[in-house]
């Protein structure tokens, strides 16, 4: 288990929140990320595959791909937009 230190700002398909953690079980495994959400605090764990970081003007990262696919776009999913 590693802390991100700092924690990193991330998208997910519940909303935007914050990943405190990261668990590498091995090779065999995805990654883990412990997230903690904006919008209600709640505690979450997501797989690789289910994050995105979010946009950062300053590092010109203005584009994120939706989650699930492989675009440039930023998609709609399960009611919540990935902005």
């Amino acid at each position: 288990m590693i802390q991100l230190n700092p924690q990193i700002p991330v998208i997910t398909p519940k909303g935007n929140g914050w990943a405190f953690f990261l668990i590498d079980r091995s090779q065999e495994h995805d990654l883990e990320w412990i997230v903690f959400l904006d919008s209600s605090g709640e505690c979450w764990t997501f797989k690789n595959s289910d994050i995105r970081i979010q946009k950062n003007y300053t590092l010109h990262r203005e584009t994120i791909s939706g989650i699930g696919t492989c675009t440039t776009s930023i998609q709609q999913k399960n009611g919540n937009q990935f902005t």
